[in-house]
């Protein structure tokens, strides 16, 4: 088993609150101290960060690997997220076809392995088909490797159907992930209702699909007492629900999209498709009070909700493309520009990318302690780039920041103690 020790950089661990010069050293997967070196300790690599960050590799709680359905898009996604300095991904059900079968989840959890990339996190389906007409064997689905179980796009039409499997996952400390929106609110809408959309002529989809939705979960909440992950908050008004709920002692947590941290509608322009985004852009307002629900703890979770479109599906018009944006390569930097925008002590930043998003997911990830996985990511927080949709790894290069100057870049991600991927010098001990 390799030993190497990474000396002289920024040590910085939002779980614990570490923010010092310091080293750390790893043996085979795991970390064996930070700080100083172990007696005996003798390292096979020794990492030089001097200037650099070192942190818990990033846990984005959704990003899209494209498999099942696109063959082989799994292997180049997770070199996208090495790339963007994120140990652990989260991956949605919305696959082709969906993930509600066991064999799928272990097709999946096999050719993530051989992908030696970050590492992944299943979600099953909810519903079986994503229909949510059925509960989907989501026993079965934990079982076989499933982290959690989720209804993507919208909530199921069949409330009973939702507040079934509430009960059923209560049974079983099962967690629930759910987007709220209310399908027949939100109909065909691509843009967030307002001035904008008017003006453009799009279809829009309300605020009131997202609270309706919200207090839709929040008392099936109070009837079964189970446990859900709010997935991509996008409005004030749905914000304030959360905040309330929270403060009423629901088993509640939510995250924002990096996306919806920075942009609003208005950057839409003329019909811009790499800014039409699930959920839409909201007002400056909404911007706003996700910055605000960030700080205060409100939201948990910054995730990249990487969508990786082919070219051809962001040449339609606006309201035909197909919604998403590759991020997990922008994901990082996008953090340190909200940290920087906000005035956010960087520890804090990073929490709502490392410990909290391991805290929804319940793994013991996200953090760097003793004993604990050697996930890690060395960073340079001050590296400027340019947003070339050519030099991004991932295969999707539709991105709304295409031509903006970024800082902060991975330049060395460690998962489980192997360095998987590797911008530095490594000098032999």
């Amino acid at each position: 088993m390799t030993r190497f020790a990474i000396v002289n950089g920024r040590v910085v661990d939002p779980a614990s609150g570490l923010d010092e010069r310091a080293g750390i050293f790893v043996d085979g997967s795991r970390i064996v101290a930070i700080g100083r070196a172990p007696e005996g300790f003798a390292a096979d690599r020794t990492i030089e960060a001097k200037g650099l960050v070192v942190a818990p590799g990033l846990v984005d709680l959704c990003a899209r690997m494209r498999e099942p359905g696109a063959e082989g898009a799994l292997k180049v996604e997770m070199r996208a997220a090495l790339a963007g300095g994120v140990t652990g991904v989260v991956c949605p059900p919305d696959t082709d076809p969906p993930l509600d079968e066991p064999g799928l989840v272990r097709m999946l959890r096999q050719r993530s392995r051989e992908s030696q990339g970050a590492r992944l996190y299943p979600l099953g389906a909810l519903t079986a088909q994503l229909k949510g007409e059925a509960v989907a064997e989501i026993e079965t689905l934990h079982d076989t490797g499933c982290v959690a179980f989720m209804q993507t796009g919208a909530l199921p039409p069949n409330f009973s159907v939702l507040l079934q499997v509430m009960r059923y996952a209560k049974t079983f400390e099962l967690p629930l992930w759910l987007r709220p929106l209310e399908a027949s609110l939100a109909g065909s809408g691509v843009a967030a209702s307002g001035p904008l959309a008017g003006r453009l002529g799009l279809p829009s989809v309300p605020v009131v699909a997202e609270t309706v939705a919200l207090h839709t979960i929040f008392e099936l909440q109070r009837a079964s007492g189970a446990r859900v992950h709010l997935c991509r908050l996008s409005s004030a008004a749905g914000i304030d629900l959360v905040r309330a709920a929270k403060r009423e002692g629901l088993p509640v947590t939510a995250d924002v999209g990096v996306h919806h941290v920075h942009l609003i509608d208005l950057d839409i322009g003329f019909f811009d498709a790499n800014f039409r985004l699930d959920p839409p852009l909201r007002s400056q307002r909404d911007r706003d009070a996700i910055v605000a629900a960030l700080a205060d703890g409100t939201l948990d979770a910054i995730c990249s909700d990487h969508t990786p479109v082919g070219a051809d599906d962001k040449l339609l018009p606006f309201g035909e493309a197909e919604p998403g944006a590759t991020a997990l390569e922008t994901l990082l930097p996008l953090v340190l520009k909200w940290a920087h925008d906000a005035k956010v002590p960087l520890l804090q930043a990073l929490r709502r990318v490392t410990s909290d998003p391991a805290r929804v997911l319940g793994e013991d990830t996200g953090r760097l302690q003793v004993g604990g996985k050697a996930d890690i990511v060395i960073f340079d927080p001050q590296a400027a780039w340019t947003v070339q949709p050519a030099t991004l790894v991932s295969s999707g290069k539709n991105t709304p920041f295409t031509g903006y100057e970024l800082e902060g870049r991975a330049r060395c991600t460690i998962v489980g103690g192997d360095v998987r991927f590797d911008k530095l010098a490594l000098a032999t001990a």
